[in-house]
């Protein structure tokens, strides 16, 4: 290795496929020689959380840092970019890498502040959607696709997990802004241990975070006309804003014996818990949830919404319409009809996954983006 980094990476949420990637690629640069840091929110998380970061700290040689991060704008968001600023100097960090639109944003104003000082931090920014997921025309999507456009300002660099990712945010904010590169989101080799449900698996496995953007009314609606024609069950895995709604849908649609609600749970502990995921989200960027399926060789029912064509591209696996109930119910029926057909499905999707998203791959690209970044 020619160069040793000096990386904080900056998200607000530490949940979900974003904490997850941050995570692992924290994981790799630190085994690489490199020293890295993370700086993400205080106020959220769960007791996975928890467990994650306790076991990732002892690797971080710039530490866990844990401030307040309120999830919409306010003017205590410049008092959090200068707390990551001097958090920033303090560590002589080389790369602010920022993650998700708020990540992103207190990244850049701090490496901004910094070279005002003097310093060369390097500003890096991964969407990972956020913000770009609200409807055009939108209130939110007026103000948060504003804020993008003044922030690209102070960019040095922008990664894309996905291409639709770099293509939508190139439409929504601009082209051109900074040097770009579409680097995936990637797997670990104990990611491909196979799937093996429990006895009692439920038919039907969600896992993700408990928001309509995620799909879970659609899931629920699909589940119930499943239900008039044969027995069936479903497990809900996660947390989120609109998990009591959900809750309310279900039990008005009168789910309450076979859509089980489990709480937040890993993915490989989850995935024992069916015998096929649903990924019925509106929107996305290039779920993990997918790549994990994939990799377990689970079969897999999701929506051709954002990277999902990405990683399934050029295998036979199906993917339905958004917001379609009637397609999602159709789905769920052929599955439950044959079952097998969908495991060699599966089985073939995996190897397609674990040629083309590898943790080591992923990791070179970056902190080679990183060192084009720093020379120019």
């Amino acid at each position: 290795m020619s160069e040793r980094f000096r990386i904080l990476h900056c998200l607000r949420a530490p949940v979900g496929g974003l904490f997850r990637h941050v995570l692992d690629l924290s994981a790799e640069q630190s085994a690489r020689g490199h020293d890295v840091g993370l700086v993400i929110d205080s106020t959220t998380g769960d007791q996975l959380t928890e467990q994650r970061l306790s076991r990732a700290a002892p690797r971080l040689t710039l530490g866990v840092s844990r401030i307040p991060m309120s999830r919409l704008p306010g003017p205590g968001d410049i008092a959090v970019a200068r707390t990551v600023r001097d958090l920033a100097r303090r560590q002589d960090a080389d790369v602010l890498h920022g993650h998700g639109a708020k990540g992103g944003a207190y990244a850049r104003i701090a490496a901004r502040l910094l070279r005002h000082e003097g310093r060369r931090t390097a500003a890096v920014y991964t969407p990972h959607g956020g913000s770009l997921h609200y409807p055009p025309g939108s209130a939110p999507a007026f103000l948060y696709i504003g804020i993008e456009k003044v922030l690209a300002r102070a960019t040095d660099g922008l990664i894309f997990e996905s291409d639709f990712m770099r293509r939508l945010y190139e439409k929504r904010v601009g082209k051109d802004l900074a040097p770009t590169q579409v680097i995936t989101n990637a797997l670990q080799p104990a990611d491909f241990t196979p799937h093996a449900p429990e006895p009692d698996a439920a038919d039907f496995l969600f896992v993700g975070e408990l928001r309509q953007l995620k799909g879970v009314d659609v899931l629920l609606r699909a589940l119930a006309y499943v239900a008039q024609a044969r027995p069936v069950r479903a497990v809900i895995v996660g947390s989120g804003p609109d998990r009591a709604a959900f809750e309310r849908l279900a039990d008005e649609l009168g789910l309450e014996q076979i859509a089980e609600f489990a709480g937040t749970m890993p993915a490989a502990q989850a995935f024992r818990r069916g015998r096929a995921i649903v990924v019925p989200s509106r929107a996305e960027s290039l779920p993990y949830i997918v790549l994990e399926a994939a990799a377990a060789e689970i079969p897999l029912i999701a929506t051709n919404v954002g990277g999902i064509p990405e990683i399934i591209g050029g295998s036979d696996t199906p993917l339905l319409p958004a917001g379609d109930v009637h397609a999602l119910t159709r789905a769920m029926h052929v599955f439950l009809d044959a079952p097998q057909m969908a495991k060699e499905r599966a089985r073939r999707l995996k190897e397609r996954v674990r040629a083309r998203f590898a943790i080591g791959t992923t990791t070179t690209a970056v902190l080679d983006f990183y060192g084009t970044l720093l020379t120019r």
